[in-house]
This record gives structure tokens, C-alpha cells and sequence, in this order.
């Protein structure tokens, strides 16, 4: 009997039924045979031996696939979990999923894992894959499947099967290695072609802190040898850009476990620079028309219930503290601050729309296992705004608010950037406040305002925050990777929750709209990402230390002091490295400090007021009257060029 399929392009083609993927691929092209991972066969991702028995739309999948690069890379991890237990017969396995760029296993292994185990195990995966053995799927009923991973002693696994719904479980094995999957995989570990494993970290069991601590090995795989080392290439441009490392080096913030994890220190030098964004940032906002406000760190519970976030969003809340016999929370947010402010008057039409920001500092409970640097933390200053307008103003102040984060990307150097509309899922009601209409009225709107400003946009369903949908817009650092940034949230059900009011032009009651928003996020995840993507050597405007002078000798210090005092009569922050070291180490060690500009004088620069200018990037430039490139660094500042 033969069957019919449908191809990407539309076409039909007739096979005999039971034809495999395999045989399909190899059918409309050598090329695609020789490429093929898996097959997307009526919307489920099947390997390449499964049998076709009837018709269907299919689609073969490669490593160019998202879904083919999984398939890859989740085969690569089931052939390290084998290498793991080859050489720690006693481990036991806990997940290995593939994630973006790579994947991950963990395991439970008593000793500690090092770089150089991990050396060991990725010879024994080369090991697996000269075997070239098949991958085989195995179907059990949960009694088979608890009997045979007790058998193996996998505590893990028999967790995560007693917690399984479904009758029908698969295993997948190759050669004595069995592991509880899903599938599908390649057809054999022979197809891996290019992998690496990367490190280990810790990591909770089910990412809960009270259950027991595994040891996760990170790796990546490609289906090229030159590709994966344009990876590895990459990641270490990543890790020399790592805000970590470079926020140390430069000494610009720490963390300190005695105070408490995911809690930023900002030092003098850190402070330069957050000082420098948040005035650019209050400038910017006047320009547009708003106000700034202030609002508490804490308030009563109840206003947290009312909000709604009490029931959507209590775990990322603080505990409460007693106060005069109520109850405190630390807030996770301030729009409902910015909401009693409003209620503190009566509000005409005449009023809207109303934009008031405000660089607020808030708390949220993030896990100790997900902490990273500024990048996730537990107290943050959020360069947070909201608009309380009339419906028919939503859409012209959406459009300014994109503009706005527009024109500050470009300012910061993100020249590019991707435009995420977050909806809400039908199928999880739960998760959202408010009615079905007031969504999708809410999600029109903020369509609309994109579609006439003519931006490209991808809809993300079930990505939407509980009381509203949002545009949320991702911006590329220097090596390609997307930063969440700006974020455009509209609100129908905080206005209707706090019965927010305006004297309509009718004389009647009107229910106005909430705009929250936001154009830089957070200022600590905005000043990790902005470390990352300069690598730390910050424009002149936002530089800790636009310029250091150094004096030859100490002849010349007087000298170098006069216009260290000219340049911060101007505003410059300048700086006299006056110590008894060489010219060349003050250079060089004003380099590692990403300083844009070195002014070195001597006895010729001392008789004719001029300096010897060697700026970043530029190397040597010859000599200057000082005031006059004094002038040239308040240009690149004021251009913000530099």
C-alpha cells in the first residue's frame, strides 16, 4: 500500500507504507540523506528509522532544524552519560537535556569532578562514537520502566517515573547503557561529529536547594569540526568579556556573601558609570514629558493583595515584617506605589496622559542556584516608568515609549535589536488576571502600535505578565547575544482593581488604561550586559577615567596637576598617575584599565602647554595644545562618540 506525504514545499510524494524517515530523506536527495537528524512528521519529532505507516505533512530536519540541532545535541549528552558511567560506575544519573548552544547532564558522583576528568570522559565518548553503536528505543508500562531503573539503582529516574502519567514510557539504549528518554536520537553515536565538554558546576536536584547537590558537566556539539571551533572561539570572547571578571579587574562592584548573596556593592568606580546612565536617563526622561517620583521600599500586605501579586507572584516575594501589629513586604515592584499616588487626587481627562518614572529600587526572592552577578540578583533599581492615559491615548504613547527605548539602545551602542510581542496562553487561564476581552483588546492595541511604526515582531504566546500583555525587546551585544532589555507592559486590570478614576470630557467616570514600562530594565543587569558588551572599555561619556596624565618625572607633576585641575573645571574626570614607576608601565597599566585617553608630559610639553596624546584604540596621536584636546574629549562626551 503505498501512502502520501506532504514535503515543505507543498509537493507529494508516494512512498510504500512503512517507509523510514531514513529512506524518505535518502529518496528526495543524497545531499539531505547524508544531513538528516530527525523529522518533524504531523507536528511530532520522530528519528529516522520510525516508520511511516500513513500519510502526513513531514519535514526532515538538519542541523540548520532547531529541533534537528536538539536532537543532536541531547544524543551527545545520553553519549557522555555513558562515558560518565564507564568511568564512575557508581554514578547516578539525574537529567541531560539539550539547551541553546549545548547541553547538560548531571549526575551523582562522590568525588568532585575537574577539568581534567572532563578530558578523561571526552575520550571515552570518542570511544563511543569510533563503536558506532545504535541507538535503540525501548517501550515499557511504568511497572517495566520502575523495575529496570531499580535494577540500575537509579534513584533519580524512578522519581521522575513514579511521577509520570502516562502508562507508555520509553527508554533509550546503546550498548550496556540504558537511560529513561523521550527520544528520539540520532540512529547511532557514530553521527556525532564535533563536541566539547565545557565545565561542571552544582546543581539542586530538581532545582530545589533542600534536595541533594549534583555535579553538572556543560558541553556543546556541532555537526562540523570548524563550526564548534568558531564556538569555542566565541565563548572565549565571552569569557574575556565576562562582567564578572571585568567588574573585579576594573574594580567597579563586588558581592559579598557576609552581606548576603545577590546584593551589588557598587564601588566609586561602578558608581561613575551608574551615575552617568541614570543622569542621561532623567535628561532624557524630562525631555519627554515625564515626572520624577520616589515611592517606599516597603508597604502593607494588604496593598500587595489587592495588586494581585500576592496570588501570581508571592514566591518572588520576601517574607513580611511586623510593624506596629500589620504586616510589611519588602516590594517587588512599584507600580502600585505610583497607582496610590495617583489616587491622591481626582484626575480630569485634561490630566492624561500622566508619565511619571522613577529609579526604584525593589526585591525579589531569586535561588541561590540561578544567582549570576548583576545579571540575577535578589535587589535591583529598576529604570521603572508608568503612564496612566485614556484608551485613545494607548497607542500614540506606546509609540513613544518604543521610540524612547529606540533612541536609548542607540545611545548605549546596540545598534541592533529583535521585538518580542508577549501574549497570553488560552490554555492557561490561570496564570493572568482580568477577562478574555480586556486581553485581547489589550494585545490589539500594542499590535497596532508596531505595525504603524512598520517594526518586525515575533508573537510569544504565554510569555505575557499576569495583569497584561507586553513588547519586549531584546537587544544584541557586540558578539550577537540577546540582552533582555525594554519591556512595554499595557494594564487594563490594576486600574479596575485600585477602581482608578478620570472626569471624562463627557462629565462622566472613566476607567483610564496603565502603561508599565521600562527602557533599560534593571540597572544592574543593564550595567552587566553594558560591561559584556564593550568588554569593559566604555565610551569616553560613560568611562570611570576619561583621561590619566602622566608625568616623565616628577619634574613634571606640577605640570600634569594644572590640567588635571583645567579638565575637572570642565567636568572631565582626570586623573594624575604620579608614581615612581616608568612611563611605559603607567601606559601599559592604563590600558589594562580601558582608560580612552593617556596624556604623557615632559619637559617639551611643559614649555609649550601641549601633551603627547595616546589614545585606545588609536595608539599614539602626536602632540596637542591641552585645551584644545581638552575640548576634543568634551565633544566625544557631549556626542557621546567617544
Amino acid at each position: 500500500m503505498e501512502i502520501s506525504v506532504i514535503l515543505p514545499d507543498g509537493s507529494v510524494k508516494k512512498v510504500p507504507a512503512g517507509t523510514t524517515v531514513e529512506e524518505l530523506a535518502r529518496s528526495i536527495g543524497p545531499g539531505l540523506a547524508r544531513d538528516a537528524i530527525a523529522a518533524k512528521f504531523d507536528g511530532r519529532i520522530v528519528g529516522l528509522s520510525e516508520p511511516l505507516e500513513h500519510g502526513g505533512h513531514i519535514t526532515i530536519l538538519t542541523f540548520d532544524d532547531p529541533e534537528g540541532r536538539d536532537v543532536y545535541r541531547h544524543s551527545a549528552a545520553h553519549v557522555m552519560a555513558q562515558a560518565v558511567k564507564k568511568l564512575y560506575p557508581d554514578a547516578r544519573l539525574g537529567i541531560g537535556p539539550a539547551i541553546e548552544d549545548g547541553f547538560y547532564y548531571d549526575f551523582d558522583i562522590d568525588e568532585a569532578l575537574t577539568p581534567e576528568d572532563l578530558e578523561r570522559i571526552e575520550e571515552v565518548m570518542w570511544e563511543i562514537v569510533e563503536e558506532d553503536i545504535p541507538f535503540q528505543c525501548i517501550e515499557l508500562d511504568k511497572d517495566e520502566a520502575q523495575d529496570l531503573f531499580g535494577e540500575l539503582e537509579e534513584e533519580y529516574k524512578q522519581e521522575l517515573i513514579q511521577e509520570m502519567e502516562d502508562e507508555d514510557i520509553t527508554a533509550y539504549k546503546h550498548g550496556g547503557f540504558v537511560d529513561l528518554c523521550r527520544g528520539p536520537h540520532l540512529p547511532s553515536t557514530g553521527r556525532l561529529k564535533a563536541f566539547k565538554l565545557l565545565s561542571v558546576a552544582g546543581a539542586y536536584w530538581r532545582g530545589q536547594e533542600a534536595r541533594p547537590q549534583l555535579q553538572r558537566i556543560y558541553g556543546t556539539a556541532f555537526d562540523d569540526q570548524s563550526d564548534l571551533e568558531k564556538h569555542l572561539e566565541r565563548l572565549e570572547q565571552a569569557r574575556q568579556r565576562d562582567h564578572r571578571r571585568v567588574g573585579r579587574n576594573l574594580d567597579l562592584f563586588s558581592i559579598h556573601e557576609e552581606g548576603g548573596p545577590g546584593l551589588i556593592y557598587w564601588h566609586p568606580k561602578g558608581a561613575v558609570v551608574r551615575t552617568a546612565i541614570e543622569d542621561f536617563w532623567r535628561a532624557a526622561h524630562r525631555d519627554r514629558g515625564y515626572d520624577l517620583v520616589y515611592s517606599p521600599h516597603i508597604a502593607k500586605k494588604d496593598l500587595w493583595a489587592t495588586s494581585g501579586h500576592l496570588d501570581t507572584f508571592q514566591d518572588s516575594m520576601f517574607g513580611s515584617m511586623q510593624v506596629d501589629e500589620q504586616e510589611y513586604i519588602l516590594k517587588p515592584m512599584n507600580c502600585p506605589f505610583h497607582i496610590l499616588m495617583y489616587k491622591s487626587a481626582t484626575r480630569s481627562y485634561r490630566d492624561l496622559p500622566m508619565r511619571w518614572a522613577e529609579l526604584g529600587t525593589v526585591y525579589r526572592y531569586e535561588r541561590s542556584g540561578v544567582l549570576h552577578g548583576l545579571l540575577r540578583v535578589r535587589g535591583f533599581t529598576q529604570d521603572d516608568a508608568h503612564i496612566f492615559c485614556r484608551p485613545d491615548q494607548v497607542e500614540d504613547e506606546v509609540i513613544g515609549v518604543v521610540r524612547l527605548a529606540q533612541y536609548m539602545l542607540s545611545v548605549f551602542g546596540y545598534s541592533d535589536y529583535e521585538i518580542v510581542l508577549s501574549v497570553h496562553d488560552d490554555l492557561q487561564p490561570d496564570k493572568y488576571i482580568g477577562t478574555p476581552e480586556v486581553w485581547e483588546e489589550a494585545e490589539a492595541k500594542l499590535a497596532r502600535s508596531l505595525d504603524r511604526m512598520g517594526l518586525d515582531y515575533e508573537t510569544d504566546v504565554g510569555e505575557a505578565k499576569f495583569y497584561g500583555p507586553a513588547i519586549d525587546i531584546k537587544m544584541l551585544d557586540a558578539l550577537g547575544r540577546a540582552w533582555q532589555g525594554p519591556t512595554i507592559q499595557l494594564d487594563f486590570n490594576l486600574p479596575e482593581r485600585f477602581d482608578l478614576e478620570y472626569a471624562g470630557e463627557d462629565g462622566q467616570v472613566h476607567r483610564p488604561v496603565m502603561i508599565h514600562r521600562t527602557v533599560l530594565g534593571s540597572m544592574e543587569r543593564f550595567f552587566g550586559g553594558l560591561i559584556e558588551h564593550y568588554g569593559g572599555a566604555f565610551p569616553t561619556w560613560l568611562a570611570p577615567v576619561q583621561a590619566v596624565v602622566i608625568p616623565i618625572t616628577d619634574e613634571h607633576v606640577e605640570y600634569a596637576r594644572e590640567i588635571e585641575r583645567d579638565f575637572a573645571a570642565h567636568g572631565l574626570r582626570v586623573q594624575v598617575d604620579d608614581r615612581n614607576e616608568k612611563v611605559g608601565f603607567k601606559i601599559r597599566n592604563a590600558e589594562v584599565e580601558k582608560v580612552p585617553h593617556m596624556l604623557v608630559v615632559g619637559d617639551r610639553e611643559v614649555e609649550a602647554d601641549t601633551v603627547s596624546v595616546r589614545s585606545r584604540g588609536q595608539g599614539e596621536r602626536g602632540t596637542f595644545d591641552f585645551r584644545e584636546f581638552r575640548r576634543e574629549i568634551e565633544v566625544e562626551i557631549e556626542e557621546r562618540s567617544g
